[in-house]
């Protein structure tokens, strides 16, 4: 079952509250996204970190609901 982009939204605003995010459905199909999101959570932590966080909010969606998800996080200092 594909994921809209508003659902995508809600689960990392639930875990990073102040995230600017934006999301682009890559297909038009509901599992293949783009998403940008700018938060003050990822001061300090690698590229890598912060994706992690990301993957985190979407709690184990990745790969069955969500089939692709392409990040571009940062900071707001770092937009």
């Amino acid at each position: 079952m594909a994921m809209s982009a508003e659902e995508i939204e809600g689960l990392i605003k639930g875990a990073l509250p102040d995230a600017e995010i934006v999301i682009e459905d890559l297909r038009g199909d509901g599992d293949h996204y783009a998403a940008k999101i700018v938060s003050t959570a990822f001061h300090g932590l690698s590229r890598v970190q912060q994706h992690q966080m990301v993957y985190k909010a979407l709690g184990g969606r990745m790969g069955g609901d969500l089939h692709a998800l392409a990040l571009q996080t940062a900071t707001p200092e770092n937009e």
